[in-house]
C-alpha cells in the first residue's frame, strides 16, 4: 500500500467524484481509478459503491478513511519534523 493510494482514496472520498478528485490531484481519471481498484484488492473489501453520480463510501471504507487521514497527519508531521531538526531546530516537533 503506498502513500499514493492512500491520497488518492481520501481524494475520492472527500470529493465524492472520480473526475474531481482527479483535478484535485492532478492525475488523469484512469491512473486515479487503478490505484482505488488496487488499494481495494490489497484490502480484500470495496470501499466505495459505484453510483451514476459518483462514488458513496462503504462502511469499511468510512472504518478506512479515519485511519487514511491519520497516516497522511502522521506523514505530514514526520516531514515537519525531520525538516525542522536539519534547519537546526532539534525541538521542532
Amino acid at each position: 500500500m503506498s502513500l499514493t493510494h492512500i491520497q488518492s482514496f481520501v481524494a475520492v472520498a472527500e470529493e465524492g467524484h472520480v473526475g474531481r478528485a482527479a483535478r484535485r490531484l492532478h492525475l488523469s481519471q484512469p491512473p486515479l481509478s487503478r490505484h482505488i481498484l488496487s488499494l481495494e484488492d490489497e484490502l480484500g473489501a470495496p470501499l466505495f459503491e459505484r453510483t451514476p453520480r459518483g462514488m458513496r463510501l462503504l462502511p469499511a471504507g468510512e472504518a478506512f478513511l479515519t485511519h487514511a487521514r491519520r497516516i497522511l497527519a502522521e506523514v505530514d508531521a514526520a516531514v515537519h519534523t525531520v525538516r525542522g531538526v536539519a534547519a537546526g531546530r532539534p525541538d521542532d516537533s
